[in-house]
């Protein structure tokens, strides 16, 4: 394609975004397999500037206004480009609006003096507000503001550019240093990640699906953070294993490398359609042998789990949360909500920690998780539940930040360069009886103890 075939792709594309009810990443998968023409090349090219323009919402939204402009992809488009691109020099803005059926359409003269008048102007103006600098949706600021205290701005700033390429090493097929030196041989190069013990960071963008290590099950893509999360589970072989909020596996599938492939995990999702799409790499990473797959769309499975009490050594339950711990992947998640609104979204929440507090064994462990930053979906959520179950108490994972005075896991980052998580660990001390008042104490009856 040429420079002014992509850039009239790029507004196409943003023009489908911002019409579509699914996230952007859905919405340029779609846009890419129905225009097969387009080369790889060409959509990275295409697909990052997209990406970009995004992550600059805010920002732009800003220049538009004082230019008195209006707000539309191609605008956005001709912003973008003046204020940031050709700083460089590389082309004259003219050129990439050259018209013709394959590119963008020429330029008219008030956007020419738009450009113009932006030839100098930097993407962050001092006069900005704070948090449209930050990229801070006005829906979430005072949330934010008060979760992160000083570190606000720096917070925020860390959640704009994209995020790491992480890689879980599956260390029942290979060791962390044999994947690190196949992924060399295939031009992959990669540093282990500074906190996740199974994990490797590639230090750029990499295609995985030809590499040795992914064609051998020896890798699955998954954030530091998630990892951390599955790791803090302390999953053992031989252990009753649930991940209620499965998704499309990959936690399941960190808790089965820890397990070495002994034991059972029964992963459960409300969306049956990702549980399927799971099965192939259970299968590749050869662990389908333990995983259960139970939609909770099915009846059968629903009334399997009200059987379940005091059955399960583990749950994890990586809750539906506002996402706001994704904004670095999903940078149109600060926008646009695409399911429940919070409200709504702690009452899920809840509902789902009752649900599963009773399946597990006295000496049991609860893993709650959410890729949020709200205080609202994670501390306080906890505090409501151990008032509503005194038979639970939380212990102090083995991750950043976890003490005795403060005892779960939060990432964010600025601070752990990872996406936002939050985590945790809850032990059933004890059988209470609501009815009897009467307490069994657990002592040490956790599977494998």
């Amino acid at each position: 394609m040429t420079p002014d075939a992509r850039i009239k792709a790029t507004i196409e594309l943003l023009g489908h975004i911002a019409k579509s009810p699914v996230p952007m990443d859905t919405t340029v998968g779609d846009y890419m397999r129905g225009r097969r023409y387009i080369g790889a090349g060409d959509r990275a090219n295409i697909a990052e500037r997209v990406y970009d323009i995004m992550r600059a919402r805010a920002r732009l939204g800003w220049w538009l206004d004082k230019a008195g402009a209006r707000d539309t992809p191609r605008s956005r488009v001709i912003l973008w480009l003046a204020l940031v691109e050709l700083k460089s020099g590389a082309f004259d803005i003219a050129e990439l609006f050259a018209g013709g059926k394959y590119g963008a359409e020429t330029l008219t003269q008030e956007e020419i003096a738009l450009a113009a008048s932006l030839k100098d102007k930097p993407l962050d103006d001092p006069e900005m507000p704070l948090a449209v600098r930050v990229e801070c949706p006005p829906d979430y600021e005072e949330r934010l503001r008060a979760a992160f205290g000083a570190a606000f701005e720096s917070e925020m700033r860390a959640m704009i550019a994209g995020a790491t390429l992480d890689l879980r090493v599956n260390t029942a097929k290979a060791s962390r240093e044999e994947v690190q030196a196949a992924l060399a041989k295939d031009r992959v190069p990669t540093d282990p990640t500074p906190f996740a013990a199974s994990g490797l960071r590639a230090r750029h963008k990499a295609y995985l699906a030809k590499t040795k290590a992914f064609v051998k099950g020896w890798i699955d893509i998954q954030d530091e953070g998630s990892q951390l999360t599955a790791q803090i589970c302390q999953a053992r072989p031989g252990m009753q294993v649930i991940d209620y909020c499965a998704g499309a596996g990959g936690k399941t599938l960190a808790l089965a490398d820890a397990m070495r492939n002994k034991g059972r995990i029964v992963a459960m999702d409300t969306d049956s359609r990702r549980l399927e799409k799971a099965r192939p790499r259970f299968k590749r990473a050869g662990v389908s042998d333990i995983i259960e797959v139970r939609a909770l769309d099915d009846e059968r499975s629903r009334k399997w789990l009200k059987r379940q009490k005091g059955t399960f050594d583990l749950v994890l339950a990586d809750v539906p949360c506002t996402g706001t711990g994704t904004w670095r992947r999903n940078p149109d998640m600060r926008w646009r909500s695409y399911g429940p609104p919070l409200e709504a979204l702690l009452r899920v929440q809840a509902e789902i920690l009752d649900r599963i507090a009773r399946t597990l064994k006295p000496g049991g462990r609860l893993v709650y998780a959410t890729c949020s930053l709200l205080p609202e979906e994670n501390e306080r959520q906890i505090e409501a539940f151990l008032e509503r179950h005194p038979d639970f108490a939380p212990v102090v994972p083995d991750a950043p930040g976890a003490t005795a005075d403060n005892p779960y896991m939060r990432l964010t980052p600025f601070r752990h360069n990872t996406d936002g998580f939050f985590a945790a660990v809850l032990e059933r001390r004890s059988s209470v009886d609501p009815l009897a008042g009467s307490v069994e104490h657990a002592g040490n009856q956790q599977s494998g103890a």
